[in-house]
């Protein structure tokens, strides 16, 4: 599963040109979330939280995007690298608070003349339309400062926004601090804020560890700006989720099911139809087309697209699917794999990455494929292992067949030809190549080629031993059904030495010499009389066309 920058944000337009950076703020420890990996790596519908906020700031064009990492940094600066490698990394190597983090950013830039941004790697649903919103509002009332806010039934945890008698920004207190009448304000501090270079140089140069955590705060430079004469806005955004953080599990959980119901609305609204939304997970990567259905129990990860009127589901985990028009996928595990148009997989398949079925072909119940190429019309329908193998448009591979690829050591390819066949329970040890309109017989052991025509056959011969079951089981269930099955035939219609004194051996292997009649191939005596039509031993779906 892909973590890296979901499906990528529309660029809006800025009037007065891109913001001179963007800093965002991705140091803190996240002692809530209680785990041993970066907080900013946990996913949301498959992505990282920071792709998301590396993917809003990274649309605006800004002139520098600087990222600030702390705690686990090895961990996000490889991360970082992978997703955003046109991001400058700076460590703040103390949590001295975000005012401390914001200095340590600008100290790594040349000196600005534009706009600065600062927000943080854990609001994932914040986008770049609204940063957008943001600075053009900022720039449009000619402020020093601008932040973002929202209106939250609970306020409880946030810094309030204090607004005087004409609605401009007096400040920001938090919560701690906070008398009983600002405790009743329903309007938070984001903590994304836009900066004028000036006012944000001299208000960090103000700073002062003063409050009880012995911090910096970015939030004081909107005070020491208003003491200058400086306006302060604020910009409030009606969905409150783009400004929400993640700092435990409760809340990751509760962030991805806000992101995954909108995507599901967004599909459905386009044209796919969700049987169960309460069920079907899709990330913000996943491709769809008109005329899909997803049933119960579906999951699309990562690069997974489906074209038009394919069916996915019910209980289908997909990763890095290419799904074909018209196909169907069901109760299927799938990765780095292609499903062809109209083709069809399942129930209780597993296709591992390499795998390709080509148009209109099957993978059946309990089949697992690996690097394996199935032609167009080509079956495998069940009990099958398909590992680095190419089998033939039109081919038809009975059940329980194995394709043994792997010697202790080396793993091999198989080739099976165009409209070949191979019968049930036969084992094909790589390398081996069926040719075209070849057959293998049903428990057939296959080390070499079958050329184009052939029939390959390797197993012992079947022998019947008459009365061995009155010798060797008298007195069973089995023994009284024989003894009246012989009685209703008759003697003339019983078996010659049915109740024969000699008792032939019990295990006789014999290798079946060629050339072979059709009834040899299914391992019974050829007929001394009328030559049978039979073909060698197969299933009812093998015989498919």
């Amino acid at each position: 599963m892909s973590s890296a920058a979901p499906t990528g944000q529309q660029t809006p337009v800025l009037e007065g040109g891109p913001v001179s950076a963007v800093v965002v703020l991705a140091a803190g420890e996240g002692k809530r979330m209680r785990s041993s990996r970066s907080k900013l790596l946990h996913e949301i519908a498959g992505h990282s939280m920071l792709s998301y906020a590396l993917d809003a700031a990274t649309a605006l064009e800004p002139e520098h995007i600087v990222v600030v990492v702390g705690h686990l940094r090895e961990q996000v600066e490889a991360h970082l690298a992978e997703i955003a490698p046109h991001a400058t990394t700076v460590v703040q190597t103390e949590q001295r608070g975000t005012g401390h983090a914001v200095q340590v950013a600008l100290e790594a830039l040349p000196e600005l003349r534009g706009d600065v941004l600062v927000t943080y790697g854990d609001v994932p649903m914040l986008t770049a339309e609204t940063l957008a919103a943001l600075v053009a509002g900022h720039r449009t009332a000619g402020t020093a400062v601008s932040v973002l806010t929202a209106h939250v039934d609970d306020p409880t945890g946030y810094g309030r926004i204090v607004r005087g008698a004409g609605d401009e920004v007096l400040g920001i207190v938090e919560d701690r601090d906070a008398s009983e009448a600002q405790r009743t304000i329903h309007e938070i501090n984001s903590g994304i804020y836009v900066f004028e270079p000036e006012a944000l140089r001299e208000g960090l140069a103000r700073l002062r560890p003063t409050n009880d955590q012995g911090e910096l705060y970015l939030t004081d430079v909107l005070g020491f700006a208003r003491e200058a004469g400086r306006a302060v806005g604020a910009y409030a955004i009606e969905d409150r989720w783009q400004t929400e953080g993640v700092n435990d599990r409760v809340q990751l959980a509760r962030m991805n099911a806000e992101v995954n119901r909108r995507t599901l609305e967004r599909w459905m609204r386009a044209g796919v139809t969700v049987v169960d939304p309460a069920s079907t997970w899709v990330h913000a990567s996943v491709d769809l087309a008109e005329d899909v259905t997803l049933l119960p129990g579906t999951s699309l990860e990562g690069a997974t697209s489906v074209a038009a009127g394919a069916t996915i589901g019910p209980d289908t985990t997909l990763v890095d699917v290419e799904v074909g028009e018209g196909a169907s996928v069901v109760r299927t595990h799938g990765s780095l794999a292609v499903i062809g148009a109209g083709a069809s997989v399942g129930p209780f398949a597993y296709l591992r990455p390499g795998t390709v079925l080509g148009e209109r072909g099957k993978i059946g119940t309990f089949v697992e494929t690996k690097n394996a190429r199935i032609g167009d019309r080509a079956k495998v329908p069940h009990l099958t292992y398909a590992g680095d193998v190419e089998i033939g448009e039109d081919a038809n591979i009975g059940a329980g067949v194995i394709f043994a690829n792997y010697d202790g050591v080396t793993k091999s390819s198989s080739r099976v030809g165009r409209a070949s066949f191979v019968g049930s329970d036969s084992t094909v040890v790589a390398p081996v190549t069926v040719a075209d309109g070849a057959y293998v017989g049903a428990g057939s052991t296959v080390t070499g080629d079958v050329g184009p025509g052939e029939l390959a056959v390797s197993r012992a011969r079947q022998r019947n031993v008459p009365g061995w079951v009155a010798r060797k089981r008298s007195g069973s269930k089995t023994a009284a059904a024989a003894e009246e099955a012989l009685a209703a035939a008759g003697p003339a219609d019983r078996a010659p030495g049915a109740d024969g004194p000699v008792d032939p051996p019990e295990v006789e292997q014999h290798v079946v010499p060629a050339p072979l009649s059709d009834q040899e191939v299914v391992g019974v005596d050829p007929p001394t009389s009328t030559p049978s039509t039979s073909t060698p031993s197969s299933t009812d779906s093998e015989r498919e066309s």
